[in-house]
């Protein structure tokens, strides 16, 4: 059966669009017809998907399928490659030993420890803007207000970047995660972006700080077109991802209110809590893509050198073989192993950060506003079918 295609376009806001459901139902690793019109794979198996993840068989570097995968999914693509070319320290399209220099030089920058002595900013940050929208009053979109300017602030402030540039480098964030905009919006996009943090490692070059784009300037082990690559990677990712997965996360506990009174009447189910909204949501829609650097077999299928391995960790993230009752949100579930953050050598780099400002935000905003509600009914929610990360575009709430 080769008549799948891609659909990003979901029946229910919270869960994965049916047709991905009904075949994992059948198959853990399902042919697919790409955009443009070439076959390659679909996993929708949790156990496949996690030895994907963890096979050197199977490389990032999308640009070695055959032929390259479909253009909007993939940045690199979108015009051709001699046109727009990810920055040289984009280390999440690398393969081992290159991904291994930078992942080396980064993995100490977010240990747990480091993370957890941020929690005191992190909580003044949140904090404050909460301040705010109980100063201003309702109603509030959840998003400006509180889901994106938390991890956007904090990521700033780790990687050196200044708060007050942060208009253009959001908005051009969004140009490259829409599923939508052509390639020379892709390609002006990260044009801004790679100018405007190039232009940052020359500063902190000259006048060092204590953050982390000074210290990989400081440790001589990349150039400064790597360095500034490799902060794209983490400004984009330390930002989007986190302040969606708030903004949904809120969504789905306003739409499951008893999802949300067991997690604000006892703060000792926020971690768990956390954990299963990331997994339950999954926000990393289609993905992450794989490219087959021999022929092999996955769970009885062949696949030849070359072909393009699409996980979707939405439908994975709710194999009931391994989530018993996946398709309810259940904060008091004991999550383990889910793929929210990946598996592997590109495990997220920033998933103990990502974990904490979760646990702080949704905390607080519990605690802060015990009568949170959306101020608009649930189907008027823009949801973000429109980008490679899910979400909500606004999130109005009262209290």
């Amino acid at each position: 059966m080769t008549d799948l295609t891609l659909t990003f376009e979901r029946e229910r806001p919270l869960d994965p669009p049916e047709v991905y459901t009904r075949i994992q139902q059948q198959d853990a690793v399902h042919p697919m017809t790409y955009g443009d019109g070439h076959l390659g794979w679909l996993v929708t198996g949790y156990t496949v998907a996690r030895a994907v993840l963890a096979d050197p068989r199977f490389s990032s570097r999308t640009e070695l399928a055959h032929p390259p995968i479909p253009s909007r999914l993939e940045l690199a693509q979108r015009v051709g490659a001699d046109e727009l070319k990810l920055p040289p320290g984009f280390f999440l399209r690398m393969d081992a030993p290159e991904h291994t220099r930078f992942r080396k030089l980064l993995t100490g920058q977010f240990t747990v420890r480091r993370m957890k002595q941020l929690e005191p900013r992190i909580q003044e940050i949140t904090e404050s803007c909460l301040d705010d929208m109980e100063a201003t009053g309702p109603p509030a979109d959840l998003v400006s207000a509180f889901a994106m300017p938390i991890p956007s602030l904090v990521i700033c402030e780790l990687l050196g970047v200044p708060y007050e540039d942060r208009a253009q480098f959001q908005e051009d964030s969004k140009v490259l995660l829409s599923l939508e905009g052509t390639g020379q919006d892709a390609l002006d996009a990260i044009t801004r972006i790679s100018v405007f943090l190039h232009e940052l490692v020359d500063r902190k070059r000259a006048h060092p700080e204590d953050d982390l784009i000074s210290g990989l300037v400081a440790s001589g082990e990349l150039s400064d077109a790597e360095i500034t690559g490799a902060a794209v990677l983490m400004l984009i990712a330390g930002h989007e991802t986190t302040a969606n997965m708030l903004a949904l996360g809120t969504y789905a506990l306003l739409t499951n209110p008893g999802q949300l009174a067991a997690m604000r009447d006892d703060p000792a189910l926020l971690a768990n809590g956390v954990e299963e909204l990331l997994r339950y949501l999954s926000i990393l829609h289609l993905g992450p893509v794989r490219t087959a650097l021999e022929d092999l077999e996955l769970d009885g299928r062949l696949i030849k050198k070359g072909d393009s391995v699409t996980l979707h960790l939405p439908v994975i993230n709710r194999d009931p073989s391994r989530f018993p009752g996946a398709d309810r949100l259940d904060v008091t579930r004991e999550v383990r192993g889910h793929l929210a953050f990946g598996h592997g050598i590109h495990q997220c780099l920033g998933q103990q950060l990502a974990r904490i400002e979760m646990r702080i935000a949704y905390g607080a905003l519990l605690r802060r506003l015990p009568g949170l509600g959306l101020a608009v009914p649930p189907e008027e929610v823009p949801m973000r079918s429109d980008m490679s990360i899910y979400g909500v575009h606004r999130l109005p709430v009262t209290w």
